[in-house]
């Protein structure tokens, strides 16, 4: 139990801004949890998981995030977010087992045009200072269309490092699903909003994510997962956005997806780092 792992959940730009902000902030008082020999990251933290293991500096990476000049230029996807939270409500009804769950969201999945799947990937591949798998232990985590089978991606899973991160981040009803082989897979936030539990044997989990919206989208909660965690030994720390940094999802009326949040998430993220990583011991 002495290895470290750290887990980095979804929510779009506000996510991936804010766990990089964290991040640094935490290296500004001398702890740096990058060196953790587990990284899992699902969806937005599939991004920040890559971007932490590509070489660059941490203050390289949080100058992507709030450098206008640095940041990918990119717009919020234009979706009716109430019909669309609509929808995943109306497929949450029904038997209420995970994976008949999960296959009922990917039938929302297969409703986005395929068509749009290149351009996406290039969207995602612009963000990614790598594109090739890192030599070491990183876990990529989405969830197959037609079966509701969650799959953690690594470097000897034979799929691109592209597309294992496109396909963590392809949320049903916003961007279309990813071939990689002959199946199809969506957004790992789907099964869980972090995928927590893929640390199980390691001694220290540090999770970095969101809290799960009311109701949830996912259907595994971080409770469950924790508490396995602990009761597997781990010892477990949680950090959620704090006030500041929820007032900065805020500003953008809190859609995560809206690029323009960078900059606010990640600066306020970074504060919020530099306080806890005072409070924490490092992995």
């Amino acid at each position: 139990m002495g290895k470290s792992a750290l887990v980095l959940g979804s929510g779009g730009h506000a996510a991936t801004a804010w766990e990089l902000g964290v991040l640094a902030g935490m290296v500004d008082v001398g702890v740096d949890v990058r060196r953790a020999d587990v990284i899992v990251g699902t969806s937005a933290g599939a991004q920040v998981g890559v971007q932490i293991s590509s070489g660059l500096t941490i203050e390289e990476l949080f100058q992507r995030q709030v450098d206008p000049d640095l940041q990918t230029k990119e717009s919020a996807p234009p979706i009716d977010f109430a019909r669309w939270r609509a929808e995943f409500v109306r497929a949450r009804e029904g038997p209420n087992d995970p994976r008949s769950m999960l296959k009922r969201f990917g039938a929302l999945a297969l409703q986005v045009p395929a068509g749009a799947e290149a351009e996406r990937r290039r969207m995602i591949a612009a963000r990614l200072p790598l594109h090739t798998w890192p030599d070491r232990r990183l876990l990529l985590v989405a969830v197959d269309v037609a079966s509701g089978e969650r799959r953690a991606f690594d470097q000897t899973s034979g799929a691109d490092l592209v597309d294992a991160v496109t396909a963590s981040c392809a949320m049903p009803g916003i961007w279309p699903s990813v071939a990689i082989g002959d199946r199809r897979y969506m957004d790992g936030g789907l099964y869980s909003i972090d995928n927590a539990d893929l640390a199980l044997g390691c001694g220290r989990v540090l999770i970095l994510t969101l809290p799960a919206r009311v109701p949830p989208l996912c259907v595994v909660s971080l409770e469950s997962a924790t508490e396995a965690l602990r009761h597997a030994g781990a010892r477990v720390d949680v950090v959620h956005p704090d006030e500041a940094s929820s007032a900065a999802f805020a500003s953008v009326g809190g859609n995560l997806l809206d690029p323009s949040v960078r900059g606010a998430a990640a600066r306020a993220g970074r504060e919020q780092g530099r306080r806890i990583a005072k409070e924490r011991l490092p992995l």
